[in-house]
């Protein structure tokens, strides 16, 4: 289930980084509609990275060499 999530959160990362670069081909920097896909992108990342830090210390997913 772990895994699903973190899944789902690398997709909406890398459909994020693609609707910016999207919008900002398609409006010319006209619009602050890349600037909200970008920040969705970091706050996505940062929560996965606080999510994946919270499994490793939990033990929810094993380490390197275990």
């Amino acid at each position: 289930m772990l895994k699903l999530v973190i899944v789902l959160m690398l997709v909406g990362v890398i459909g994020s980084l693609f609707s910016a670069l999207f919008f900002l081909l398609r409006d010319r920097g006209a619009s602050r509609r890349s600037v909200k896909a970008l920040t969705l992108r970091v706050g996505l990342s940062m929560l996965l990275f606080a999510l994946l830090m919270l499994a490793f210390r939990a033990g929810w997913l094993p380490g390197h060499g275990q």
